[in-house]
């Protein structure tokens, strides 16, 4: 069985507007429900991507941009009228589609909170002990980040202990990968993931970086 982490990231990949959604993302959760894999998600990250989602995709403000367009571009002729009609009423169903689906966002996460694969956890003394204890360490994280990060390495830890030698962590914040942008090693983050056998995937699909054979007995 393999143990998979994820967080905020995924959620909203899961349970955004239809058309934003991520098919990586809800794989993921198909392979959890048929006991293929097991995810594991703080339950802090519910809360984060309802306001996420409702912040970052709120149909109104792209709408009305195109919106402003047609009219210009009728005024100036730069677009037949029919045409702009057409748009207009796809533009309208967008933003009734969209807006209906905020509206359910609760149930969507709600769902997944009940998933039959999916371990919601809260932060425990134990996590928030280790969120204190990492804000001294060179990492340069917001506390949020603290906050997964500390839940991530106690949780998977235990898993460890427990015999688990599986445990992925897919993780698309940059913050939290240990690697930069020209794929180099981070430290302390590197050495806080090997000590919990915690190997983080830059994807949902589970491919990249590619997990060494012999790892974490490296």
């Amino acid at each position: 069985m393999e143990h998979v982490f994820v967080e905020t990231n995924w959620v909203v990949a899961c349970a955004a507007p239809a058309h934003q959604r991520l098919p990586a993302a809800l794989e993921l959760a198909d392979k959890a429900k048929a006991g293929e894999i097991h995810l594991y998600l703080p339950s802090v990250c519910l809360a984060e991507t309802r306001k996420t989602i409702r912040r970052k995709f709120q149909p109104r403000a792209p709408a009305d941009s195109l919106r402003k367009y047609l009219a210009w571009a009728t005024r100036q002729q730069a677009a037949a009228p029919e045409d702009c009609e057409i748009v207009r009423r796809v533009l309208d169903r967008f933003e009734s589609h969209v807006l209906a689906e905020l509206e359910g966002l609760d149930r969507v996460l709600e769902s997944l909170r009940k998933h039959p694969g999916i371990e919601v956890f809260p932060l425990s003394e134990e996590m928030l002990e280790r969120a204190v204890a990492l804000s001294v360490q060179n990492l340069d994280l917001e506390p949020f980040d603290q906050a997964i990060l500390a839940a991530v390495l106690v949780r998977a830890e235990r898993l460890s202990a427990d015999g688990a030698d599986n445990i992925s962590f897919c993780e698309l914040d940059g913050d939290l990968q240990p690697w930069d942008k020209n794929g180099r090693a981070k430290e302390p983050l590197v050495a806080l993931y090997d000590a919990a056998r915690v190997w983080v995937y830059g994807d949902f699909a589970m491919d990249n970086p590619r997990r060494p054979p012999n790892w974490p007995d490296r």
